[in-house]
This record gives structure tokens, sequence and C-alpha cells, in this order.
């Protein structure tokens, strides 16, 4: 269930009560006149669930709302109400597959600004993998690959060409690009200053890669992970499950490739230059096709999927209110 919030002048308000009382799936909606001092306006609250989330938000849209006043939706993580049970039970489709496009369009601008969190969280990871690669050790490599902030960016990609948003497109692409250079130019940077203090040389690294060396080996492999974690990451981020993404995180060889082209970069290791190069592009073309293939079939596919929760519920909701009271 989500808290739906809408601020509408008073042109507006009984056009959104009478489309929020017939709309399927919403329940209690409050109205609260004069209370919003500039401009004028009114405040009206309902839940919803989130199946219809998505299609109520853009009936309010298509009344000129989000031109004159603001429309807010928020997760209620803990809610008791059967008439709300009810209105979940009784929508069409799952609570976990539904794609609610507002609030997965604004995270994906949020994952793809370009700021001072974002380029100093990429660093610091690839820094973090270049120790590891330097010390040939899975654990920090895992570590780095958990800290990279990358995968909302490539998501943000797959959306773009998805939804058709060639700024979002734009802003995802300039954000991974600056990622991945500044990251690696830094470790480059840091590794050479470590080489000059006499902390690592190219032969001691050489010799100890056993944990590290498939970072710029890529294969086949490569191509069916990054495709399988870019399925699972899309899935978790527009659904309702976000456990799989620590998962995701630590599949796919992102980050390491990148800290990997440093350290070879300030040693003169051209091949583990190019096999690293070759492992990133690998990654993030498959994440970015998998997440685009993903988010099609979501939004072709999921709806007509929605009408046999209608029919396995129509029959029963009394018997499944009552099953699931405490």
């Amino acid at each position: 269930m989500m808290q739906l919030r809408v601020v509408t002048t008073e042109e507006d308000t009984d056009d959104v009560l009478r489309l929020l009382s017939q709309a399927e799936g919403v329940t209690f909606p409050q109205v609260y006149r004069g209370v919003v001092v500039e401009p004028p306006g009114n405040v009206i609250v309902a839940g919803v669930t989130r199946e219809s989330a998505d299609p109520v938000i853009d009936a309010i849209r298509n009344l000129g709302v989000g031109e004159t006043g603001l429309i807010a939706l928020n997760e209620s993580e803990t809610w008791i109400s059967e008439p709300g049970l009810v209105a979940e039970l009784t929508t069409p489709g799952s609570e976990a597959d539904a794609m609610v496009w507002p609030t997965i369009i604004k995270r994906a601008y949020d994952e793809s600004e370009l700021n001072w969190t974002f380029i100093s969280t990429f660093i610091l990871s690839t820094l973090l993998a270049g120790i590891a690669i330097i010390t040939d050790s899975q654990i920090l490599t895992v570590g780095a690959m958990v800290l990279g902030p990358e995968f909302g960016a490539v998501v943000a990609l797959a959306l773009a060409l998805v939804r058709r948003r060639p700024h979002l497109f734009a802003l995802a692409a300039r954000a991974l690009a600056m990622g991945f250079v500044v990251s690696t130019l830094v470790t480059a940077l840091v590794t050479k200053l470590g080489s000059v203090m006499g902390w690592l040389s190219a032969s001691s690294i050489r010799a100890n890669r056993q944990a590290t060396s498939f970072i710029y080996h890529p294969d086949r492999w490569s191509l069916a992970v990054a495709l399988i974690a870019g399925i699972v990451g899309v899935l978790a981020l527009t659904s309702s499950r976000t456990g799989g993404l620590s998962g995701v995180f630590i599949s796919v060889t992102t980050i390491p490739a990148a800290a990997n082209i440093g350290v070879a970069l300030a040693l003169g290791e051209w091949d583990e230059i190019r096999g690293s190069l070759v492992q990133l592009a690998v990654s993030l073309v498959g994440m970015t096709l998998a997440g685009y293939l993903t988010l099609q079939f979501q939004q072709q596919v999921w709806s007509r999927l929605a009408r046999h929760r209608l029919k396995r519920y129509g029959r029963s909701t009394r018997w499944s209110v009552d099953r699931y009271r405490p």
C-alpha cells in the first residue's frame, strides 16, 4: 500500500476527488481544504495499491495537476486496514511485480546525477579494487564491487532507451564516462606514487595474480554474467523487492576492470589494459542490453498477466482477508 498526496487548486479539487472515488485500488480519499497558503489550494490524501499507483498518477497528471500543484507518492512499510487489504487482493496484478514509472524514472535521474558523492564513491571503490589487485585479494575485490555506484546509471541508460528520454541517456552516459575516466586516472596516479615509494613493482604484481587475473581475461561467461546480472538488477529496482541487488553488484566486473586499467597504465602492462577494456565494455554493454530487454518486456507484457490475479481473488476475497488477519 502506498500513500498518495495531491496538492490542487480549488478548480481541480473536485475533479481529482471524483477520479479517486472511481479509481480501482484507491481507499480512504481525504480532502483538507484551504490548508495551502501560497498559492491557495487544497490537499488530497488517499491510500493506493502499488498495482494501481501508475494509472492513477497518469490520470491525475492528465487533469493538469502536475503543472499547477503537486503529486507525491510514498511507500507505507506497515499498515493495518481490512478495506486496504481487500483493495490489494481485488486489484489486478501483483504488488511485487507492479511498476510505478514515476518512482523508477525519478530514481534513474537521481542515480545518474554527476555530483561529488557519485564521483568520490566511484574513486574510492576503484582505489579499493586497485589495492585488491596489488594484494591479489578476492575479499577486497568483492568489497569494491559492492561499493561501486555505477549500476544505477547503467539501468538509467536502458530506461532512457525504453522510455525515449534522450536527456536521461545523456546524463547517465556522462556520469559513467566521467566516473570511469576520473577514477581510473586517480588509481593510475596513486599506483605510480606507490611504485616510486617502493611499495610495489610490476614484477611483484605480475607474479601474484592467481585470484584477480580474471579481471583482464574476459570470455563468453563475462557476457553471460553481465546479461543475467542486468536482468536481475532491473527486476529488483523496478519491483518492491530489492534483495537481489547485492548479488548483482558482486557479479559484474566493472569497477575492478577500471582499477586494473589504472594499475596497468601506471606500470606499463599494455596487455592487461586491453583485456580490462574488453571486460569493461562487455560488462557495460551486456547489462545495458539486458536492462533494455527486461524493461521492454515488463512494459509490454506485465500488464497482460495482471488479469489472472483478478480471476484468482475475485471469487474468494473474504476468505483471503480472513487468511491474512493476524
